[in-house]
């Protein structure tokens, strides 16, 4: 196994349509280690840089590797196995609303059990195991058998963090992960979050629109603007100036 050598993002562009670029020649090398927070407006393109990474959406040109593996320029078995070392939380959730928790979460085996096992909902034992331990550690011990559509939203996050965390990812991705909750909830998920990524040693991207939630919780931002970094320092560094430059405006502040 390679030594842990973090993301590179090198020339990232992404267009849609052609000659409109979304990304705009993105440049980030992020350690294996902590969280860092993309920041900026809607339309700005964190929500592309998040995909990119996981191939959720093609990127146009450029280079993605991560611990030294490249995440462009692969298909098929390559990708498949690429994707089993990125795990992703997402905004809505993405559980299978008829599943129970258990069955959501071990989902997260999928990409390293044959079909006809996860068909058949025989998982290896030492997968089951690890389902529990996570969701004690997400604080749902006795939820295993209820279904994911009974649960409330804070609790549907929770769920995709466990499962996230049961592919044992070299990388954990979070897109807009606490937008549809509550300020209360959102400060739980986020604690929840760098609580369990930081004993498990995985490095965290994650896109947010929450600056304050971003500066108490991540240890690098990284600021976006019409598809293009504009700031990328520690929080301490992030001075009004400079969210005016990726906000735009003066008045909000």
């Amino acid at each position: 196994m390679s030594a842990r050598q973090g993301l590179v993002i090198k020339g990232l562009v992404k267009e849609y349509v052609p000659g409109k670029p979304v990304l705009r020649g993105i440049d980030l090398d992020l350690a294996p280690e902590g969280i860092t927070a993309i920041i900026g407006p809607s339309g700005t393109g964190k929500s592309t840089l998040i995909r990119c990474i996981n191939r959720l959406v093609e990127p146009t040109q450029g280079e993605i590797t991560l611990d030294g593996e490249k995440l462009t320029g692969i298909r098929g078995g390559q990708l498949r196995l690429a994707r089993r070392r990125i795990g992703m939380v997402f905004q809505e959730y993405n559980l299978v609303e008829r599943l129970t928790v258990m069955e959501n979460v071990l989902s997260g085996r999928l990409g390293y059990v044959p079909l006809w096992r996860a068909w058949l909902r025989k998982y290896p034992a030492e997968d089951i195991a690890l389902a529990f331990e996570l969701l004690d550690a997400v604080g749902l011990p006795d939820h295993a058998t209820r279904r994911a559509d009974a649960l409330s939203g804070g609790q549907r996050q929770r769920v995709g963090i466990a499962r996230a965390l049961m592919q044992r990812p070299a990388l954990l991705l979070a897109d807009e992960p606490t937008s549809s909750l509550d300020p209360k909830t959102a400060v739980e998920i986020m604690e929840l979050l760098a609580r369990l990524t930081q004993a498990a040693n995985v490095p965290v991207v994650i896109n947010i629109h929450n600056v304050e939630l971003a500066k108490r919780f991540a240890q690098r931002i990284v600021g976006m603007e019409g598809g293009r970094v504009v700031f990328d320092g520690p929080p301490e560094d992030l001075q009004p100036h400079h969210l005016r430059q990726i906000y735009g405006g003066e008045d909000w502040l």
